[in-house]
């Protein structure tokens, strides 16, 4: 129950999810951290909590540097229950102490959690309070990805507190950016803007905007890892990301009952192939909708497919159009295929959500019963012919 010193008097104090596997339908194989900071000044101050059952844990590591009792100050940064969760026995603990958070912070904590004799302390943008020998400014964030959410910015250690905004799903002992794996931490990161933060790109965009203003040296954020040595990496990232930038690669997304609209798929990625475009095959019936939503993100061209199965899609292709309507990729060019016995409703079905999604649409591919593979080939080429 180790508190880790981040800079002189600030620590992370925050809770370990080894096992958390599933974050609301998001896949979390590598499970999460519950980020918690507390600061060690004039007045004591706790940045956000921990989900309800890792509450001893974090109150364990406060207990190494201070009394919890002697928290004068608590900020929370967003209403959602996996930071909120040990608020209401803090505050039992700290009576007396003040609660900042945002004007739609104080309505959704209220909502969650009644507030009765919560000293509630609302702040906007710009705000500033002094803690003793250090300030602390508040930055919200609307909508990335509730509408309470907002960061804060330690002026003289110039650390950002950026709750959901950089973060990244990872248990582990290490805390700090420059003692794990690179690699996985952008991955994760990637991830947890694709399934997370990616509908809210335009709010994502102004938050960035006003934080980009600050000095900012380290990232603090509340999940996973802190960003200390590679804050321009992961800002660069999130550019690109906000912006809807893509790669030249497709994401070929299929499920399959015979094997015919798997036969197509894979026709598909051999002509992308051909043409110099990266592929990525994912199947349904082996491949997460999470984990998929990871190579969505940079994908330039988005192909699903599915068979006809009750004059409708099969329940695995209509959940992953589901997800991905929900989270809204712009600027990206689709095609919809399929195979089909006798309806053939299907590749209709999978290019309405397309179109409804705002995408530029390729024809699509329908193939009754088993796609004659040089048949199947000439009509490949022919569809995608305009992809230079």
């Amino acid at each position: 129950m180790k508190a880790v010193e981040m800079k002189k008097g600030v620590y992370w104090v925050g809770g370990i999810d080894w096992d958390l596997r599933n974050f609301h339908g998001y896949l979390t194989q590598r499970g999460s951290t519950y980020n918690a900071y507390l600061i060690i000044d004039e007045k004591i101050t706790l940045i956000d909590t921990v989900k309800h059952y890792l509450y001893d844990e974090m109150i364990k590591r406060i207990s190494q540097i201070i009394d919890p009792k002697k928290i004068d100050i608590v900020i929370s940064n967003h209403v959602e229950m996996d930071h909120s969760g040990g608020l209401p026995q803090l505050l039992k603990l700290c009576p007396n102490a003040q609660l900042f958070t945002s004007p739609s912070g104080e309505k959704g904590l209220k909502a969650h959690f009644g507030g009765e004799g919560w000293n509630f302390k609302v702040v906007k943008t710009g705000d500033k309070i002094n803690i003793g020998k250090q300030n602390l400014q508040f930055v919200l964030a609307p909508m990335v990805h509730w509408p309470d959410n907002m960061m804060v910015y330690l002026e003289e250690e110039k650390i950002l507190f950026s709750n959901d905004a950089f973060g990244q799903h990872i248990a582990s002992y290490e805390r700090f950016d420059d003692e794990y794996y690179l690699d996985i931490v952008m991955e994760e990161a990637k991830k947890y803007y694709a399934n997370i933060v990616l509908p809210y790109d335009t709010n994502t965009q102004k938050a960035f905007q006003d934080a980009s203003k600050l000095d900012i040296k380290m990232v603090a954020p509340s999940h996973g890892i802190i960003w200390r040595k590679n804050v321009g990496k992961i800002f660069e990232a999130y550019q690109k990301w906000m912006t809807n930038q893509t790669e030249n690669h497709a994401v070929i997304i299929y499920d399959t009952m015979w094997k015919s609209t798997e036969k197509i798929a894979y026709a598909l990625a051999e002509e992308m192939e051909a043409k110099g475009v990266a592929i990525h095959i994912k199947s349904l019936q082996t491949n997460h909708i999470s984990d998929i939503m990871t190579c969505v993100q940079t994908a330039k061209y988005i192909f699903v497919g599915s068979p006809t199965l009750n004059n409708n899609i099969l329940p695995n292709v209509a959940a992953f159009l589901t997800y991905m309507k929900g989270l809204h990729p712009k600027n990206r060019i689709g095609m919809a295929f399929g195979s089909y016995g006798w309806g053939g409703q299907s590749v209709a079905l999978v290019e309405g959500v397309l179109q409804e999604m705002g995408m530029e649409v390729l024809p699509n591919i329908r193939i009754q019963y088993i796609p004659d593979t040089e048949k199947l080939k000439e009509e490949v080429k022919t569809k995608l012919s305009q992809i230079s």
